[in-house]
Order: C-alpha cells, then structure tokens, then sequence
C-alpha cells in the first residue's frame, strides 16, 4: 500500500449530505440512480450512483452519505455528476453507501 502524508488528505474534501431526492438513471450504462445530496454550505449537488442492489428509491431519501466533493464534473450520459457518493464492496462487490451513526450537519468534513 503506498503511504500519503497528512496534507495529500486534507486536500480531499469528504463531506457528509443529506440525500434530498433520487431517481432511476435509465441512460446509465449500468443500473444506477441520479441522486441530489444537501451539502450544507455547498449546496445541492448532483451525483450518479450504483447503489440499486442494496437501495431503494424511497430508501435514500434523508440517508446520510459521505462525498467527495472536490473531483472535477463528470458527465455520464446527459448528466453532470457533481460529486462523488463514496461507500464499500460487499462480499459480492455490490456497493454499501459510507454513511455515520449519528446524524451530522450537512457538508460537515470528515477529520
């Protein structure tokens, strides 16, 4: 594993939002929701997620996310990704959004 110094991680912005509203992404390539995040300060910000083997629609809405929030735009499809909701393979590589035990402010920082 190849090692970073503390500065190459303050220089990631990971914030926690709230997710306000999703919907499926029938152009995605492979099945995925475009889903809106609550950043707080920074905003409402747009992400692709594929997260439809463990969420619903319904399931997201007011769920807690943790994202980086300082990549480029990334177009997928006719949609503009704006951040990136982060979260973890499953043992069957299916992804388990990073979320906190306990409600946050939106666009606080991951220290």
């Amino acid at each position: 594993m190849q090692t970073i110094d503390y500065t190459d991680f303050l220089r990631i912005e990971l914030k926690i939002g709230t997710i306000i509203r999703a919907e499926n992404f029938e152009k995605a390539r492979k099945p995925a929701y475009k889903i809106w995040v609550d950043l707080g300060e920074l905003g409402v910000k747009k992400s692709s997620a594929q997260i439809t083997d463990h969420y619903t629609l319904e399931s997201l809405i007011g769920k807690q996310v943790m994202c980086v929030c300082n990549f480029p735009p990334k177009q997928i499809a006719d949609f503009i990704s704006e951040v990136l909701v982060t979260g973890f393979s499953d043992s069957e590589g299916k992804i388990v959004l990073a979320s906190v035990d306990q409600a946050v402010p939106n666009g606080a920082r991951l220290h």
